[in-house]
């Protein structure tokens, strides 16, 4: 069996702005050609990493290479290799389609030979055809995404970050988005992405979970969902909810309980056939009318509320909201 190879390496890597610690002694390895999502909420750490995988922010302590470059001695080796999509999508909104595909071909040094090629591939995958010589300020953020992914990957790199790059798009344009990523994930390209919505992490083949600039959990979606979710996880449709949102924590048994959409999503300690009665009969006392109650397998969003609550708050109180 062939030993897989990582395209990124992390050790302890930190990093504090003053006093503040924004990334704080993360370790994880990313191999070559899988799609690698970083989760979290805005301000969990994750921009901070990216940005020094990216050379563009030293660490404070720790280490990182990125395709076996060190991001401390070898920044610009890295520069060279990867693509890089900010949230921000770098375009220049006075130039069309066409040129900024020319400008970013230049500075990433693509053979004159190649650009033509290279350039009409990329509007073709990007679903451009037709708007080259459109001016950049007026597409849509859509295609100014697309757009953006285009001219990151116009010198073909072998490794791909994603700072939030569906950020402001709709959900069918995010779909198409991903539609892209796989298919250059098809193609044996590493993609590197930060994201806080829920449905793309489970896309990637590998999720890390980041709050407060910690890593409080790694692996696969199903890996997750299947063994970090602590308890019996119990789906409510009540009325009225806020009534039971005040009854259920502190109750004996009940870990967190947390909104979602118009339901309540329940942990319990005890199985489901012994804590599913006590909980009807319980909301029932309180005047509290239960439509339905059953055990229901956990998503991500579950999986990552419980990590997050019991990272910052004791079991007893905790109440949180959909992210």
């Amino acid at each position: 069996m062939t030993e897989k190879k990582h395209a990124v390496q992390v050790f302890d890597l930190t990093r504090k702005f003053g006093d503040f610690v924004a990334v704080d002694r993360v370790t994880f390895q990313v191999e070559e050609g899988e799609i690698y999502g970083f989760l979290g909420p805005n301000g969990s750490g994750k921009t901070t990493t990216i940005r020094m995988l990216c050379g563009l922010l030293l660490p404070t302590s720790g280490s990182a290479t990125v395709l076996g470059y060190d991001i401390r001695t070898q920044p610009e080796e890295i520069k060279k290799r990867i693509g890089y999509m900010s949230q921000k999508f770098s375009l220049y909104e006075d130039l069309t389609v066409q040129e900024n595909l020319e400008f970013y071909a230049g500075i990433y040094q693509v053979p004159l030979r190649m650009r033509r090629q290279r350039i009409a591939t990329l509007i073709e995958m990007a679903n451009l055809v037709g708007r080259e010589r459109e001016l950049v300020a007026n597409l849509s953020g859509a295609w100014k995404q697309r757009l953006a992914l285009s001219c990151a990957i116009v010198h073909q790199p072998p490794m791909l970050f994603l700072d939030e790059p569906t950020g402001g798009v709709d959900p069918a344009s995010r779909r198409a988005f991903w539609e892209l990523i796989y298919t250059l994930a098809g193609q044996g390209v590493t993609v590197f992405v930060t994201t806080h919505y829920m449905d793309e992490a489970e896309h990637c083949n590998t999720i890390a979970m980041m709050h407060n600039g910690r890593l409080i959990a790694m692996g696969s979606p199903d890996e997750l969902k299947a063994t970090r979710m602590p308890g019996t996880l119990l789906e409510l449709d009540c009325d009225p909810l806020m009534r039971t949102l005040d009854v259920l924590p502190g109750q004996p048994g009940i870990r967190e309980v947390a909104v979602y959409g118009v339901l309540l999503h329940v942990v319990t300690d005890d199985p489901a056939q012994q804590a599913i009665p006590r909980l009807r009969t319980l909301l029932e006392s309180q005047g509290i009318t239960v439509r339905h109650l059953e055990p229901i397998l956990p998503s991500l969003e579950d999986v990552f509320v419980s990590m997050v609550e019991g990272a910052t708050v004791p079991q007893s109180t905790q109440r949180a909201q959909r992210l």
